[in-house]
């Protein structure tokens, strides 16, 4: 498979689509980020790296981290885990309240907001420095120890996050968050900062299209169990009440952040990430979707 020409005749695509999408502008320092950025990085498992535009340029990942701290969490509590997230796709937007309240404080999966706040919570109990102990996870994955949070980032989320604290004291009515509200806050806000790139996030998504192994090393990071569970995850809930679509147009489990990432991995073949910040009205990348979409289409390939 020619990758780098399919990725050409990709970019060569966009470049003529009329993008109607819009910055994130609800965190203000997400509104900052120049709407015309474009990237894309395919890592395929035989054959390598394949690229282009702004795909070495970090950005902040936002609800893509989600896919991080649940691998994590996963590994101390196992099943447990689902006695308090559901693994139902949730039809509302990433930040409804509504569900919580006809379903007694149980988040429909873990990546909505209340979901991933509750996988943080989980991550709070166990870890004896959340932050330091996540960081190193992602580094690990990535092989590179210069991936860190970006602090502005994290700032801005917890001067505009009320939606996320009435979640938060929402679930802990319900006894669904056993930790200090503000504590698993910060660790949230700090996840959804981190910052990497189109190459570093297919770089750590490899793990979950190489059946839970790191490429390069062959070592085992997640069990194969994991994987298929987590892959089944990103594909049925990863674009919040757009995952019907996203699976219609694209057919690759993956998830989608409000910076404007998207990453994809077809299991044995690639991972894939793209960014485009301009967000359509569900709160995707409508540039990455576009990407995505071109990139099974003229491949022939999806798990379809």
């Amino acid at each position: 498979m020619d990758y780098q020409s399919i990725l050409n005749t990709i970019e060569q695509k966009l470049d003529k689509r009329n993008c109607k999408g819009k910055v994130a502008a609800y965190i203000p320092e997400l509104a900052k980020v120049p709407a015309d950025k474009l990237g894309m990085h395919l890592y395929c498992i035989n054959s390598g790296h394949y690229s282009f535009g702004d795909s070495n340029e970090k950005f902040s990942i936002q609800s893509i981290s989600k896919v991080f701290t649940l691998a994590l969490a996963i590994r101390f509590v196992g099943d447990k885990l689902w006695d308090r997230v559901d693994v139902e796709p949730s039809g509302d937007p990433f930040n409804s309240l509504t569900q919580l309240e006809y379903e007694n404080g149980i988040p429909r999966n873990p990546f909505i907001n209340a979901g991933a706040l509750v996988v943080a919570d989980v991550l709070v109990t166990h870890l004896e420095n959340p932050k330091k102990e996540l960081l190193d996870f992602v580094r690990q994955l990535c092989e590179d120890d210069t991936i860190d949070y970006d602090e502005r980032i994290a700032k801005s989320e917890a001067a505009s996050g009320y939606r996320n604290v009435a979640l938060m004291n929402y679930m802990k009515s319900f006894e669904n968050i056993n930790n200090d509200v503000d504590e698993v806050l910060d660790f949230y806000y700090h996840q959804c900062s981190l910052a990497m790139s189109c190459k570093e996030l297919a770089k750590a998504f490899m793990v979950f299209a190489n059946a839970g192994k790191q490429l390069s090393t062959g070592k085992r990071i997640l069990g194969k169990q994991k994987v298929k569970r987590m892959n089944a995850l990103m594909q049925t809930c990863g674009f919040y009440d757009e995952a019907g679509e996203f699976s219609f147009k694209v057919g690759l489990p993956g998830k989608s952040g409000v910076g404007g990432g998207i990453v994809a991995v077809h299991p044995q073949q690639y991972s894939v990430a793209v960014w485009s910040p301009m967000l359509n009205e569900k709160g995707n990348s409508e540039l990455g979707m576009d990407a995505l979409e071109e990139l099974t289409t003229l491949t022939g390939l999806s798990i379809f």
